[in-house]
């Protein structure tokens, strides 16, 4: 199954076609559900293929409403817009990174399709594509290794081609974002994409 009309639904941009395709072959996204399941996500989490590294750039009043067990209003104010100290508050010490100042947090935000984040996950990850992503962590941001991680972590990690199947997209969005954040965008991008492959 060539992923092709599925991935211009998403982007304009040819240079995604061969690494999604690779991905689907490898983690058994083999399906149309599974394909526009999987790539509906991928497009919410990445903005459209645009953005393969997360943003910390976070305003104080963002810094409370998104992450608000880790910052005090004081805090809030004092960390604004300082992604490399935002990244080490709300990373640093879990996730397998380091203690907070060590520069884990930060070094192992979300990257790639689905955003692998923490050093144990990019560790879990690069073991299963392949790559040393512990060492290289920024290897995430290039399509290759975007789309792999996204395949992996959609099948192998999270288990959702069996969700795929069984058309349980609110499961899914759970899954992969452990909540439901942009659960209508992506039944919208999973509309536009299964459009473009009817």
């Amino acid at each position: 199954m060539e992923a092709d009309s599925a991935v211009h639904a998403i982007t304009s941009d040819d240079e995604w076609i061969g690494p999604i395709n690779d991905a689907c072959l490898q983690f058994d996204i083999n399906t149309d559900d599974r394909l526009v399941a999987f790539l509906a996500n991928c497009a919410h989490e990445s903005a459209g293929f645009t953005t393969l590294t997360e943003s910390l750039h976070y305003s104080s009043s963002r810094l409370l409403a998104v992450f608000p067990k880790y910052f005090t209003p004081a805090e809030a104010i004092e960390f604004a817009y300082d992604d490399v100290r935002i990244g080490e508050r709300i990373y640093g010490g879990r996730m397998g990174n380091g203690p907070e100042g060590v520069g884990d947090g930060y070094l192992f935000r979300g990257r790639g399709l689905l955003q692998i984040t923490g050093r144990g996950m990019y560790a879990k990850c690069g073991r299963a594509i392949g790559v040393d992503l512990e060492t290289e962590p920024e290897r995430l941001a290039q399509p290759t290794y975007a789309a792999l991680s996204a395949g992996w972590f959609w099948a192998e990690e999270k288990l959702c081609n069996a969700l795929a199947d069984e058309g349980k997209t609110q499961s899914i969005c759970l899954r992969i974002n452990g909540g439901v954040a942009g659960l209508q965008e992506r039944i919208a991008w999973a509309e536009k994409i299964r459009a473009a492959i009817a």
